[in-house]
C-alpha cells in the first residue's frame, strides 16, 4: 500500500486527497474554492495581467534596435499573433482540466511532474514574483511625477551596492540593495493588495475589475490623442508620401547590427533576425495572458468562460497595444538625437528614461501631459500587480497540493476559501526582490524561460491529443494542428536567436530553471517520506 501511494500520479493523487482527508474525515468537509469570477472578471485578470508600464516604455529600446517604423509594427504584430495563437491553445487544456494552478497543471498531466513543478519553481522565484516586484516598483517612480521624495535615489535604509561582475556575455550583479521611497511605496502596495486578496476571491476580483476598466480607458485615450494631435513633423518623418519613409529600412536584404551579448562583438543579420532579437520588449509587455488559468477553480462555468475570457482578453489589449504605436509614430518621429533638448528632437528612440507614452502625452498637452500619463500608468500597474498577486498564489496553492512546496500553503482559509498562506509566501518574497534590486536583471534572464514553458505547454496540447483521445474537450484549440505548430516554430526561432545573439537574456534563465531540478528530488523524497 505504501509502494501505490508513493507512486501516484499527482492527477491520482488529488483524487485520494479529495476522498479522504489526513484525519480520515470526508474532505468535503474541508474549505473549497468559491466560484466567484464571471466572464468579466476572467477576462479582466487576462487584460489587467498583461497591461502594466512595459507598453508604455519598451517600443523606445525596441525602435533603437529596429531603425524602421514598419519594423517597429512588424514586431508588435509578431506578438499579437503568437500571444493569441498562444491563448487559443491555452483554451482547450484550460477548458478540458479547469483546475486551480492552470498551466502548472497542464505541464504536469502532459509531460510529468517535474515538467510542472520546474514551471512553478521559475513562476514563485522570478516569473511571478520578480514581475510583481517590477511593476510595483514603477508604480512608486511614477508616483514621484506627484510626490518628488518618492524616488528610487532618495534611500531609506541604503545597505550597499553591489558591484557588477562579468561572466562570460552576461554581467551579473551591478545593483543597490536597501530601502528607499520608490521600493518602499511598491511594498505597500503589494501588501494592501495581498490583505486585500486574503478577504476573498470576490474582492480580489472586484479590485480588478474596477482598476483594468480604468486602465483600458487609460490606453483607448492615449489612441484618440494620436486621432487628434498628429504631429505633422512627425508623421512626415515616419510614413512621407506613400508611405514610403515606413518602410525604410525594412527589406528583405537590409541589415541590422546587433551586438553579441554585453560588451562583444557586433553582427549584421536581416530582417527577421532583428525582429526576433527585440521581441524581449514586446513579448514581455504582452506577457501574463495566461494567468487566468491559474484562477480556473474560482471561475463560473470554467469549461466556457476560460477559453473567452482568453480570447477577449488578449485579442483587446493587443489590438491596443498596436494601435498605440501608430499613436507614437504619429506623434513623435522615430529617429531621435539623445541631445537633443525638445520632445520631438529626442523622437521615440530616446524618450526620456524611455517613456515614449508620457513624451507622447506632453507633446499633446503641454504643461499637463506627463502628469495625465502618470496617472494613467499608477492605475495601470496597481490593477497588474492586483491580478498577478491573485493569480499567482494559486500555481504554489496547487503545487503544495502535490506535495511539492510547503505544506501549509495548501490549505485554504475557513473564513475567505483562499489560499492565505501561499498569498503571504509570495508576499514575503516579492518584497524581498524589491529591496534587492535584482528584479530587474532577474526578468531579464528570465524571458527565454518564459518562452520556452509556452513552447512546452502548447506541445502538450499535441501530446494530451495523442494520450487521452476520449478525454472531454468543451474547446478545441482553434486551428489546431496547424496554428499551435506555427506558434511553436515561430517561438523556437525567436529562441534559437535570442541563444546566439542575446547570451545574457538566455543561459542564466536556463540555470535558474535547472536548479529547480535539485529541488524538485528533495520535495518528492520528502513527499514519499511522508506517504510512508
Amino acid at each position: 500500500m505504501k509502494k501505490i501511494t508513493a507512486d501516484l500520479s499527482p492527477s491520482l493523487r488529488d483524487d485520494k486527497q479529495r476522498c479522504v482527508a489526513e484525519d480520515g474525515e470526508p474532505v468535503s468537509s474541508a474549505p473549497q474554492f468559491v466560484q466567484g469570477m464571471g466572464l468579466f472578471s476572467a477576462t479582466a485578470i487576462v487584460m489587467g495581467s498583461m497591461i502594466g508600464s512595459g507598453i508604455f516604455i519598451v517600443s523606445a529600446d525596441m525602435s533603437r534596435g529596429l531603425g524602421s517604423p514598419a519594423l517597429l509594427i512588424a514586431a508588435w504584430l509578431v506578438t499579437a499573433l503568437m500571444t493569441i495563437i498562444g491563448a487559443l491553445s491555452y483554451g482547450e487544456l484550460a477548458a478540458m482540466m479547469p483546475k486551480a494552478g492552470g498551466q502548472y497543471v497542464y505541464l504536469r498531466e502532459a509531460l510529468g511532474p517535474l515538467w510542472g513543478f520546474l514551471y512553478g519553481w521559475t513562476l514563485f522565484l522570478v516569473i511571478q514574483t520578480g514581475t510583481i516586484a517590477a511593476v510595483g516598483v514603477a508604480f512608486g517612480k511614477f508616483l514621484g511625477v506627484f510626490f518628488p521624495r518618492v524616488s528610487a535615489q532618495n534611500w531609506i535604509w541604503h545597505i550597499g551596492h553591489v558591484p557588477p561582475w562579468h561572466v562570460g556575455p552576461m554581467v551579473l550583479g551591478n545593483m543597490d540593495i536597501g530601502l528607499n521611497t520608490a521600493n518602499l511605496s511598491a511594498i505597500v502596495v503589494i501588501t494592501l493588495l495581498t490583505l486585500l486578496n486574503t478577504f476573498g476571491v470576490k474582492m480580489g476580483a472586484a479590485v480588478q475589475n474596477v482598476f483594468t476598466s480604468a486602465k483600458v480607458l487609460a490606453l483607448m485615450a492615449v489612441v484618440l490623442v494620436g486621432v487628434v494631435a498628429k504631429n505633422s513633423a512627425a508623421v512626415a518623418a515616419n510614413f512621407g508620401t506613400g508611405w514610403q519613409n515606413f518602410w525604410a529600412r525594412a527589406g528583405w536584404h537590409t541589415t541590422h547590427a546587433v551586438q553579441v551579448g554585453v560588451g562583444g562583438p557586433t553582427a549584421y543579420v536581416g530582417v527577421l533576425t532583428i525582429v526576433a532579437v527585440v521581441q524581449v520588449g514586446s513579448l514581455f509587455s504582452s506577457d501574463a495572458w495566461n494567468n487566468v488559468t491559474f484562477t480556473a477553480g474560482e471561475i463560473r462555468n470554467p469549461k466556457r468562460n476560460l477559453p473567452l475570457s482568453l480570447a477577449i482578453g488578449t485579442g483587446v489589449v493587443l489590438l491596443l497595444y498596436v494601435l498605440c504605436n501608430f499613436v507614437y509614430l504619429s506623434v513623435l518621429p522615430l529617429a531621435g538625437d539623445p541631445a537633443a533638448t525638445t520632445i520631438v528632437g529626442r523622437g521615440i528612440q530616446f524618450a526620456s528614461e524611455d517613456r515614449v507614452a508620457t513624451a507622447v502625452m506632453e507633446q499633446a498637452f503641454a504643461g499637463y501631459g506627463a502628469k495625465l500619463m502618470a496617472g494613467a500608468i499608477l492605475i495601470s500597474t496597481f490593477g497588474c500587480v492586483n491580478g498577478m498577486l491573485l493569480a499567482g498564489a494559486r500555481v504554489y496553492y496547487a503545487m503544495s497540493r502535490d506535495g511539492l512546496f510547503f505544506k501549509a500553503v495548501g490549505r485554504l482559509s475557513e473564513r475567505s476559501k483562499t489560499p492565505v498562506n501561499s498569498l503571504w509566501v509570495q508576499w514575503a518574497w516579492t518584497c524581498l526582490l524589491c529591496l534587492s534590486g535584482s528584479y530587474g536583471q532577474l526578468l531579464d534572464y528570465v524571458i527565454f524561460a518564459v518562452l520556452v514553458f509556452y513552447i512546452l505547454t502548447i506541445a502538450g496540447l499535441f501530446v494530451l491529443r495523442r494520450t487521452r483521445p476520449t478525454a472531454a474537450r468543451p474547446y478545441k484549440a482553434f486551428g489546431y494542428p496547424v496554428l499551435p505548430a506555427l506558434y511553436i516554430v515561430m517561438a523556437v526561432w525567436i529562441c534559437a536567436v535570442l541563444l546566439r545573439y542575446k547570451p545574457q537574456y538566455t543561459w542564466p534563465g536556463l540555470i535558474i530553471v535547472l536548479l529547480g531540478i535539485p529541488v524538485y528530488l528533495v520535495w518528492k523524497r520528502q513527499a514519499v517520506a511522508e506517504a510512508v
